[in-house]
């Protein structure tokens, strides 16, 4: 069966693919995500501490 695929210059056997995934460390995705958790926790502190407590119980 034909390989449509077989003499791509852009192709990467299964031992390159892995090297490739396994050299690198998702740093950028990690940096992304620590970011979001502060900016949701600051968001949350100033929406309770700084927005509805100080508003007062509801009448």
């Amino acid at each position: 069966m034909d390989d449509p695929y077989e003499n791509d210059p852009l192709r990467v056997d299964t031992d390159e693919a892995k090297r490739i995934i396994e050299g690198f460390s998702p740093r950028g995705t990690f940096a992304v995500l620590a970011i979001y958790a502060i900016w949701f926790a600051l968001t949350w502190l100033y929406f309770w501490y700084g927005l509805f407590l100080p508003a007062g119980p509801v009448n």
